[in-house]
């Protein structure tokens, strides 16, 4: 497992250049797969971030993604079975949609505190950073980082506050560590479809094989 333990200052540094994304393999998801459910009870419990769900909250399914934004396969998910998850059953009532972060390096720490740092925005940044991943994901990634920013309405000046947000910091990094200790996160993307685990960029029918049995019943 991938575990995350770059000190603040060193984070920034790492975040600058781009230096720490060789160091860590998971950024490497694996194929499709599932593994033992974790009760709706356990994953439902209040963590150090408030989640932002997409959907009715009263669906009949409820699926938690844990992503990585420097994760070339949770990309390709957003760009594809995500899209046609959306259209069939999130804005159709049947699927309630929470992605958490699950930062597996530096990058991906100042990206998604970037994308909180947009409040009620944080969902659409995120996806805003997935499609354009390769523009941003370089040696030196702040800068485009904070073109992309820029073009959502972020000032320079709120880009670098919010990057030396301690508080935002360490929740995100607590985010991760009860994930990875409580849920057995270890990789991205990492799906909980009612608290089944389903791991790797999966397509909409692989989904549906949860999906369904829960709208039929």
């Amino acid at each position: 497992m991938t575990t995350f333990r770059t000190t603040r200052r060193r984070f920034l540094e790492l975040a600058g250049t781009g230096a720490a994304l060789a160091s860590f393999p998971g950024l490497i998801a694996p194929a499709f797969a599932q593994a033992a459910a974790v009760s709706r009870e356990a994953l439902m419990k209040e963590g150090p971030l408030p989640d932002l769900w997409m959907g009715a909250k009263d669906a009949p399914v409820t699926i938690i993604e844990y992503a990585s934004t420097t994760c070339s396969h949770c990309a390709a998910f957003h760009g594809g079975t995500f899209k046609e998850l959306k259209d069939k059953y999130i804005d159709t009532g049947k699927v309630r949609f929470v992605l958490r972060e699950f930062a597996l390096n530096p990058v991906d720490m100042a990206a998604y505190m970037l994308a909180r740092c947009s409040d009620d925005r944080r969902d659409a940044v995120v996806g805003l950073l997935f499609s354009q991943q390769k523009i941003w994901l370089t040696d030196k990634p702040l800068a485009p980082l904070s073109q992309i920013l820029r073009q959502t309405g972020m000032s320079q000046e709120r880009f670098e506050a919010c990057l030396k947000d301690k508080e935002l910091y360490d929740k995100l990094a607590e985010a991760r560590d009860l994930a990875a200790k409580e849920y057995g996160v270890s990789s991205t993307p990492t799906f909980f479809v009612n608290g089944t685990r389903v791991v790797g960029n999966v397509t909409l029918a692989e989904m549906e094989k949860l999906i369904l049995p829960a709208i039929k019943t």
